[in-house]
């Protein structure tokens, strides 16, 4: 009987031409095209397991998936294959054996995500997927100042676009780094896990404190609010992308 192995695939991919990562009836995702190379490749059915279920049109460089094979192949080999077989917007930058045990989703212990913003007055055609186009003026030491208030462990549900009444929305966000170079700012936030579009809620609610449309401080009543509407608006998709899953 042939052993079985399990392949951890670390993927960068540009998710403007895919509704998000996780598999959908009727969608081009990225989960099923690699699936469908990969089943290509091992010539057996392949259940691909992903670490983080990125919404539509937000990118990747460390996405971690792994799924079980019969195949012989190397993980350098796999590498290769999988290359040749998938549009130029999605590439495995690497594959490694992992005990059979692990899961990309379940074994997390944090995420990174970035979240890119172009503060000038004049848009960029050449990047123009990869952020969020902010022409107005804002203040970096609000945004830093706001950003406080969601570190540590909270109910986010009111920074979540989808939830359900019986959801465990308590997360935790070990970090919130906001950095400039040049005409971008970029939002790192790290976190044992997030909701559905809580990143890109985070980042919107950040913007109106740098406009001075909110005080710091309001941050502590839409947390304990626990409503939707009381948070910024849901920033565009283009802007995000998942940087690191941690192990």
């Amino acid at each position: 009987m042939a052993k079985l192995h399990n392949i951890k695939l670390t993927i960068e991919y540009d998710g403007t031409n895919y509704c998000g990562w996780q598999t959908q009836k009727g969608d081009i995702t990225v989960q099923e095209t690699i699936t469908k190379a990969l089943t290509v490749i091992v010539k057996h059915k392949v259940t691909l397991y992903g670490a983080s279920r990125t919404d539509s049109g937000v990118h990747a460089k460390g996405q971690i998936a792994n799924f079980l094979t019969k195949s012989r192949m190397t993980p350098n080999q796999f590498v290769r294959a999988l290359n040749s077989n998938l549009p130029d917007d999605i590439v495995i930058r690497s594959a490694k054996e992992v005990d059979k045990t692990f899961n990309s989703r379940f074994n997390t212990r944090s995420k990174l995500y970035r979240y890119a913003i172009l503060n000038s007055p004049i848009p960029s055609a050449l990047d123009r997927n990869f952020y969020c186009f902010v022409p107005y003026r804002i203040s970096l030491a609000r945004m830093r100042k706001t950003a406080r208030y969601l570190v540590g462990e909270h109910n986010f549900r009111a920074f979540a676009t989808k939830s359900s009444a019986k959801e465990n929305c308590v997360r935790r966000i070990y970090s919130i780094r906001i950095t400039k170079k040049g005409d971008y700012i970029y939002v790192d936030i790290k976190g044992n896990g997030f909701l559905y579009n809580m990143v890109r809620t985070i980042v919107g609610t950040l913007l109106l404190a740098a406009q001075g449309k909110i005080r710091p401080e309001y941050i502590k009543e839409i947390l304990n609010s626990q409503e939707r509407k009381k948070a910024g608006p849901t920033a565009p998709a283009a802007g995000l992308c998942l940087l690191k899953i941690n192990y």
